[in-house]
């Protein structure tokens, strides 16, 4: 049996199906090249079938990323597969992973289909997918609540008609660890065929317990997990890349396996998954959570201090976190912002550095101390404004408890264009939002607003988070300063360019 495990990302897949978190084309190839970058096996691109964009996602990403097996989503159905073949013909190396339901509860209520049925069609389409690529994988949807005897039938059938993966999901995360390990042991033991087969793990969270499971997986034998970047994905969400690797590679005297994940990348990933997705990190989780290496008590810092391992299982530096927390001001010069930069993880071309770095300058007048989690910030504001059709020059408010709160607005246009207008509004963010809505002139609606502060003191970053809705679609917007009403700003103004992005790639 190999030693070393196969992470297959999800993250611009099921990770996207997260409400809330649509990726645009160019947002999915920037986290693709991150994942090339961070070392993952597989990268599920996306579903083609489910949408044009999707499809050109699929394809774009398929011709850019080269290092890892670019796979591709498809129902059991032959219009699915022959679409998830045109989106990954350009791949370097390809891969159609087929899906069917297969519990007695899905097949029921859902498919309205005998098992005889699903059977049939499960070996015919696998067979199918076969005629394009010799990397198929199947899913029995629904496996930890299918009828064991009838799940080792289709793991047989689609292994002998092609499959060289067999993933196994816990698809709505019922399975407790100790079931789920005895589940996957079963099929080991009675699938005849099961050595020309991968056994893979796709675990939801409704319980907590998908990286649990995952792991107890792994112990009996499955050798990938499907996993995402910070855990997003549907309901609530998918196994935590950055758990399961860092689970394997901390206790590889018990698992004795091994990743190929560069994991000094996997806080880079994690940031940049959350600044593209809107979804921040909670600071408890595990791994790359803002509290995941703090110590508030005194009995904690005083172990740290002397040695850190006596509270700390892993070194900060491991997952790509600068265990020193270097202090850059208004006098630290280009160099050693860029070396900060790297010590982040950050390579910026010249020009974009020098940008940056204009940033950093602006910043560093307003605040005494410019830390890390500032400096992160700024670079996620560069990432976010690098592809805009409107930018926001210049915003004024004038409020007060005995006023009408007045917004005026300037905006540059696509062609360059300066585009001024002011209203009145609610309160200062509702007249700053009214005035950019009447100079882009995008019907939408506010879905969500919420502020918290990115780093502490009376002059911290303040950051805003808020999602807009047109046509059924939600887009998520994100912005900061230490001016609240301009973070706000910026953050409407991120995502109007997301929506009109869109829009423009839809015609």
């Amino acid at each position: 049996m190999m030693d070393r495990v196969i992470i297959f990302d999800t993250t611009l897949r099921d990770g996207e199906q997260a409400a809330g978190g649509a990726l645009n084309i160019h947002e999915k190839l920037e986290i693709a090249k991150q994942l090339e970058d961070l070392g993952v096996d597989v990268i599920e691109a996306g579903f083609p079938s489910s949408s044009p964009g999707d499809f050109e996602a699929v394809s774009l990403v398929a011709r850019e990323v080269r290092a890892p097996v670019v796979c591709a989503l498809a129902r059991a159905h032959p219009d699915d597969i022959d679409s998830a073949w045109e989106a990954l013909k350009k791949a370097g190396q390809p891969r159609i992973h087929v899906f069917l339901s297969a519990s007695d509860i899905h097949l029921t209520y859902q498919l309205k289909k005998s098992r005889e049925q699903v059977l049939r069609t499960a070996r015919d389409m696998v067979a199918r997918a076969k005629r394009y690529t010799g990397d198929i994988e199947f899913s029995p949807m629904d496996a930890s609540r299918t009828d064991r005897e009838y799940l080792y039938q289709i793991v047989a059938a689609v292994i002998d008609a092609g499959a060289t993966t067999v993933n196994i999901p816990d698809t709505v995360g019922y399975a407790i660890p100790g079931e789920f390990g005895g589940l996957i042991e079963g099929i080991f033991k009675n699938v005849p065929n099961i050595s020309r087969a991968v056994i893979s793990v796709h675990c939801h969270n409704d319980l907590g317990l998908a990286v649990a499971n995952s792991l107890e997986a792994v112990r009996r034998g499955a050798r990938q997990v499907e996993c995402t970047v910070n855990g997003i994905g549907e309901r609530a969400g998918n196994a935590s890349l950055e758990e399961v690797v860092m689970a394997v590679k901390t206790r590889k005297d018990f698992f004795h396996l091994s990743t190929g994940v560069n994991t000094e990348r996997i806080y880079r990933s994690s940031r940049l998954v959350s600044e593209m997705t809107g979804f921040p990190v909670q600071p408890n989780k595990a791994i790359v959570g803002a509290n995941a290496f703090r110590h508030e008590s005194g009995i904690h810092q005083d172990g740290v201090i002397k040695m850190p391992i006596t509270y700390e299982i892993i070194d900060p530096r491991t997952v790509g976190i600068p265990a020193s927390s270097l202090v850059l001001g208004k006098l630290s010069g280009r160099h050693a912002f860029r070396e900060r930069l790297a010590e982040l993880g950050y390579s910026l071309s010249d020009d974009d550095l020098s940008h940056a770095f204009g940033v950093f300058k602006e910043l560093a007048d307003k605040k005494k101390e410019v830390t890390d989690r500032d400096i992160e910030f700024i670079i996620a504001q560069e990432l976010r404004t690098a592809s805009e059709a409107y930018h926001l020059d210049c915003v004024q408010v004038s409020c007060g408890d005995k006023g009408i709160p007045t917004a005026s607005v300037r905006l540059i246009g696509p062609d360059g264009q300066v585009l001024a207008d002011a209203a009145l509004g609610a309160g200062p963010v509702d007249a700053v939002y009214r005035a950019i809505n009447r100079l882009v002139g995008v019907s939408n609606l506010l879905t969500e607003f919420s502020v918290k502060s990115v780093t502490g003191g009376i002059d911290a970053i303040g950051e805003v988070l808020i999602r807009i809705e047109s046509d059924g679609v939600t887009y998520t917007g994100r912005g900061g300063d230490t001016d609240i009403i301009v973070a706000s700003a910026k953050a409407y103004m991120n995502a109007l360019n997301r929506l009109l992005a869109a829009k423009k790639a839809a015609k």
